[in-house]
Order: C-alpha cells, then sequence, then structure tokens
C-alpha cells in the first residue's frame, strides 16, 4: 500500500505522539508498504527546533525506510492560547501542497490530531485525490484547550467545525475507548470508528531482573523506593503534585525522579531547589528507555482534571510494560483507573496527601509492589503489544484501500494506456 501520514509530531522526537507515529510508520515500512510522512522540524517538547533542522525551510529526509518530508513552521516563544494556534495553522498551511501532492499517489491518506487543523487539509487533499481519508485522534485538543483554559471563547463554534470536519473522514481512530465513544458523540458514525491504542515493543521494554543501570549510576541509595515521573513537562501533567509529595515525604525512605522536558520544566526545577529527594534528568536516549523505566518501584501519573478528560496518556503503556504499579490521578470511572485497576492505586485529581499517602503505603509492602508489578506486565502483554494492535490496524488499512477511487490523473493516464493499447 502507499500510505501518507500528516502529523505534527515525528521522530527523532522521543516522547508523545511523535514517539509512536515514528514506531507506527516504521513498522509499516518493514511490512513492504511505502509510507511517506509530511510533519515540521521537530521540535517537541522543548518547543525549539531541533539543531541541524530549520524552522522555515522544506526538505526531504528517509527514516528507517520511511519518506519524511518537512515543511515549515513558526514556533512561539510561550506556546498557550493564539500563538498555539497561530503555530498549527502555519504548519497547516505551509504542508498543504506537499499533502496534496502525495495524496494523489496516495492509497491512504492518515492525518493525526494533535493539531486539528491538519484534518480539513488532510480531508481535502484525499478528496481531490479520491484516496481513502482516516483521521487519527491521539488527543481531543479542542476539548483540552478549552478545559485547560489556553482559550475561552468560540467553543460553540469550534466544536460544531469538530464535528463536521470529523464527521466527513472515511475512518476515524483514537486510543482509548472512552475516546471512541467521546468521538461518536461528536457525530462520527459507529461503523467508521475503530480502536487505535498506544502499544509497546516487548524486546524493548521489559522488567529487568536485578538492579537498574541508570539507578546505579544516579547513586540512589538501594534502601530508597523510587517514584519515577517520565514525560512531558507541560501545562496538562500537573507535576507539581509529585514535589508536594516529595515536601511531605522528605522524611520517609522515597527518592523521587522527574524525567523530562517541556514547557514548565524551568519552573519546576525552581520550585524544587534544595529538596534532597528529588532528582531531575533530562529526557533519555531511546536506547535507555528501558534502563530507565526499571529504576522506578512506583511510576507515578499526576494530571490536571480538565486534561484528564480529552486524553489518555501514552506513557502509561510503557509504565505497565515495564512491570511496575502505577500511582494515578484518574477520575474513578476513568480508562486510567480501569487499566490500573489491580494492578496500581487511583487518587482524585489534585489530592496530594493521598498521592503521597499512597505512595508511602507502596513503600512499606515490596509484596504488594511486586504483585502490583507483575499483573501491571500481563494487562500489557495482553491489550497493548506493538505486533498485535498494528496487525489488526493493517488488516482495517487494506480492507478500507480496496475502496480507493482512482485519482482524475490517474483516470486520465489509464485511459491513454487503453487507447494506445487500442
Amino acid at each position: 500500500m502507499r500510505i501518507l501520514i500528516h502529523t505534527i509530531n515525528y521522530r527523532p522526537e522521543l516522547t508523545g505522539v511523535g514517539k509512536y507515529t515514528a514506531e507506527m510508520c516504521e513498522w509499516l515500512a518493514a511490512r513492504g508498504h511505502q509510507v511517506t510522512v509530511v510533519a515540521p522540524p521537530p521540535y517537541y517538547p522543548q518547543w525549539q527546533v531541533f539543531p541541524p533542522y530549520r524552522a522555515w525551510s522544506y526538505n526531504s529526509e528517509t527514516i528507517d525506510k520511511v519518506r519524511v518530508r518537512r515543511a515549515p513552521i513558526w514556533m512561539p516563544k510561550r506556546p498557550g492560547g493564539l500563538a498555539r494556534v497561530l503555530y498549527a495553522l502555519s504548519f497547516a498551511l505551509s504542508s498543504f501542497p506537499l499533502v496534496l501532492r502525495e495524496a494523489l499517489r496516495a492509497d491512504m491518506v492518515f492525518v493525526i490530531e494533535p493539531s486539528f487543523l491538519n484534518s480539513p487539509v488532510a480531508w481535502i487533499a484525499a478528496r481531490l485525490a479520491r484516496a481513502r481519508a482516516w483521521l487519527h485522534i491521539q488527543d481531543f485538543e479542542i476539548d483540552l484547550a478549552y478545559d485547560l483554559k489556553q482559550l475561552q471563547r468560540g467553543r460553540w463554534l469550534a466544536r460544531v467545525i469538530e464535528s463536521w470536519v470529523s464527521g466527513r473522514f472515511d475512518i476515524v481512530s483514537s486510543i482509548s475507548r472512552r475516546m471512541i465513544r467521546r468521538a461518536e458523540a461528536k457525530g462520527v458514525k459507529p461503523e467508521r470508528l475503530f480502536l487505535l491504542p498506544n502499544f509497546f515493543d516487548c524486546d524493548t521494554i521489559y522488567p529487568i531482573g536485578g538492579v537498574s543501570p541508570l539507578r546505579t549510576q544516579l547513586g540512589i541509595d538501594s534502601r530508597s523506593v523510587v517514584g519515577l515521573y517520565s514525560g512531558s513537562l507541560g501545562a496538562k501533567q500537573g507535576i507539581e503534585v509529585i514535589l508536594e509529595s516529595a515536601k511531605i515525604l522528605q522524611d520517609a525512605p522515597v527518592h523521587f525522579i522527574i524525567c523530562g522536558e517541556g514547557v514548565a520544566a524551568s519552573a519546576l526545577r525552581e520550585r524544587a531547589a534544595g529538596a534532597s529527594n528529588i532528582t531531575f534528568l533530562p529526557l533519555q536516549p531511546a536506547a535507555d528507555l528501558n534502563s530507565l523505566l526499571n529504576t522506578a518501584d512506583v511510576h507515578l501519573l499526576p494530571q490536571r482534571q480538565g486534561a484528564a478528560e480529552s486524553v489518555l496518556p501514552s506513557k502509561l503503556i510503557g509504565m505497565l510494560a515495564s512491570g511496575r504499579p502505577v500511582i494515578a490521578m484518574a477520575a474513578r470511572q476513568s480508562e486510567v483507573a480501569h487499566l490500573i485497576s489491580g494492578c496500581g492505586i487511583r487518587v482524585d485529581h489534585g489530592d496530594a496527601e493521598a498521592f503521597a499517602r499512597s505512595i508511602r503505603k507502596l513503600a512499606d509492602h515490596p509484596a504488594e509492589r511486586r504483585r502490583m508489578g507483575e499483573e501491571a506486565r500481563l494487562r500489557a502483554l495482553s491489550q497493548f503489544t506493538q505486533d498485535d494492535v498494528l496487525q489488526q490496524f493493517e488488516a482495517r488499512l487494506v480492507a478500507s484501500s480496496a475502496k480507493r477511487k482512482p485519482a482524475m490523473a490517474e483516470r486520465k493516464l489509464g485511459r491513454a494506456s487503453e487507447q494506445f493499447r487500442a
């Protein structure tokens, strides 16, 4: 198949949407499909274009058999509110010529939200090219922006536009059942919906027998229980609750590691200055991810209440796969609460004291940590292995692309070929 992926995040970004999109594309390419990606230069989660890439240039490269076409993007100094809309709009506009050109050769145009503004671009290109159009929702970006107060006006109009655009796609997928139900509530027909969860590679993320090399390198006391947060340090994560928990547990044998980058990183480091039980780490290379995850005795998943209704944290899959229990802030009936039932502890949003008590509880009961960790690994293996998830995705791709109509240019070429043969 010829598959075009339109996304605002891609490798060499190490976290979030870019990581999963790249792994999906590389898996498809390894299976023999022709995969082309249209993306901006990498910038996330630092919100700065990675050198030697340049924000305002078009270029092409090949990464692990995937052809990547880069389009310009405007990067705001402070990614919030109107600036965030303009940054997404800049890429949607600059990428449209590339998307249209590549769509003419594609069987499937696959666009990823965020950014929602890519969706109309990809849909228009797919229709002009007579290709199939697939929308994959990693975050309900519009809901998230309003829930976190990044945008405050025009919510009704934004929802109407979102529902109309989403309903035009041949297939709409998302990463959890709760998010699938939300897409249906926005007007997407049930027969067009498809569950496409995030995933992990069993050979890349697995429990290590013994002490993690990174823990030894950091010199953490062997008697300490490590609570780890690894991921983006941004507005929706609510990392402040970890700092509050560290303060509550400053006399307990618990050490906190916060690993990541993002717009909130500097403020968090300043706020934690002087705390002896917190270690900050930069994003770790992909090759060291398993060592990092195995540094934890307990994984920490704080989250702001507004964000929790519109996303399912992608980092949760790696946490479960590493065979460690998870302490998460989540609503009682949420997807996160369901996933960690029996292999973690759920606490209410914003309750730092309950978060700290849960950490202390697991710190004091190593047998319970081991039991929960084993259950976490089994849950990840039963639902989120890369091959199982992507083989089902590939089957739906192939079935859907069989309905593709040839583009006008291809139809003319076909008629010309028939006349020549005659």
